[in-house]
């Protein structure tokens, strides 16, 4: 029962920490692990884990509903944005929660069923692969590109895109700028304002949402599913990877997100990516030893690595938290759309646009960051985001602002 009311209790913070922009799960865990001291006098190691494991499967899960309807993204979901917004605006956003729903709760089925291949196949592998990461990073990318390009010009200006934003990247990485700025002015402006200002620029207006889901469960979809759990592994098996690595693998597996078809297979993934690999780095203490996010280091120090059976607890927590999370994100998804749907789209873009910048400025301020640098920062990421969509181009691209840093760093160059 302790293990059960933690989970339920996981599960209720991960919600509220998934809805409200700029609330990381690390951040609650960080602060539940610092507290760990005067939480063991009360509650045992596996409760708290269970805490954490739930928390962390259902933020990754209710994170999609405030990026795709508000457009603001945090580092897993943004080029969920895209497609999701895409979907909003044709009415589509009943179907647009489902299919991140199916695919968050699919894509941790596939990873559990994989279980005893990962344990086969993972750990003698883990070793080989380690020291060629920025060589695999750098064929997605090269894959990704020609697959995304219509043309050559295409080709030569999404190239050039990548290579823009992996310089501000590398940058900003190397920049006095605290990490948490940095990644939220150049999250919030290449994927969220950006789009918004283009929206807004195209007299976009949000139509009555249709009522009645028209969600179809093909083989897009099931390639998606499997697309995002097998990528979700492969971030928390090698070093070096996180989401936005992810994102790209999960994309070229899905098919792309060009089409119609396409676009609904890649939300699945994207879903998918954020949910499984939340999972994945839990397996990964007991496969390699080797926790894969700030929620596994922190259960691998309150038990000091994972055994079989403790494997077994938080494998059954997760179908728990992403089951519950499925029917939350459901629920308040629907809900999201029927209380924009009765109000002024542009007006409400301009809303979210001000209070976007307001949470860079109030991070900032919070960090102590250079304000003028910030402003720079902020400035550039909007006007780089635009780009892709007067030239026609997938913002995946833009995904350069981490894979380039993440190229260079285990490239030791």
């Amino acid at each position: 029962m302790d293990l059960l009311l933690a989970c339920f209790i996981g599960i209720s913070c991960g919600a509220v920490t998934g809805l409200i922009p700029g609330i990381h799960v690390n951040t609650v865990g960080a602060f539940v692990f610092a507290s760990s001291a005067y939480l063991l006098n009360s509650y045992s190691p596996e409760s708290i884990c269970v805490f954490l494991i739930s928390m962390s499967i259902s933020h990754a899960l209710l994170e999609f509903i405030p990026s795709m309807f508000l457009g603001v993204p945090e580092e897993g979901t943004v080029l969920s944005v895209l497609p999701g917004h895409q979907m909003l605006l044709q009415g589509r956003g009943k179907e647009a929660i489902r299919l991140v729903a199916l695919g968050g709760f699919g894509s941790v089925m596939v990873v559990i069923l994989l279980l005893p291949v990962f344990m086969m196949v993972l750990p003698p592998l883990y070793g080989i692969l380690k020291p060629y990461i920025w060589i695999l990073l750098i064929i997605v990318v090269m894959v990704m590109i020609v697959r995304l390009s219509r043309d050559k010009m295409a080709m030569v200006w999404s190239s050039l895109i990548f290579i823009l934003s992996g310089i501000m990247g590398w940058t900003l990485l190397n920049s006095p700028l605290p990490t948490s700025v940095s990644f939220l002015c150049m999250f919030t402006g290449l994927f969220g304002v950006s789009t918004m200002l283009y929206s807004l620029s195209q007299n976009s207006f949000l139509p009555q949402q249709d009522q009645y889901h028209r969600l179809r469960i093909n083989t897009d979809v099931i390639r998606g599913i499997f697309a995002g759990g097998i990528a979700g592994s492969i971030l928390g098996f090698l070093p070096g990877l996180g989401p936005a690595q992810g994102s790209m693998i999960a994309q070229e597996l899905s098919g792309g997100s060009d089409t119609e078809n396409q676009k609904e297979g890649f939300l699945v993934a994207m879903s998918g990516v954020n949910v499984s690999d939340a999972l994945f780095s839990l397996m990964a203490i007991f496969l390699i030893g080797n926790p894969r996010s700030g929620i596994a280091v922190y259960v691998n120090h309150l038990l000091n690595g994972v055994n079989f059976p403790q494997l077994l607890v938080f494998i059954f927590t997760s179908i728990t938290a992403v089951s519950v999370a499925l029917l939350l994100c459901l629920k308040l998804g629907d809900a999201a759309g029927k209380t924009l749907e009765k109000l002024d789209y542009q007006r409400l873009t301009w809303y979210v646009i001000i209070f976007m910048t307001f949470l860079v400025g109030l991070f900032s301020f919070i960090e102590q960051a250079n304000i003028l640098m910030v402003v720079l920062t902020y400035l550039t990421s909007i006007s780089l985001g635009l780009i892709p969509h007067y030239l026609g181009l997938n913002k995946s691209h833009l995904m350069g602002v981490l894979i380039v840093p993440a190229i260079v760093v285990y490239a030791g160059l």
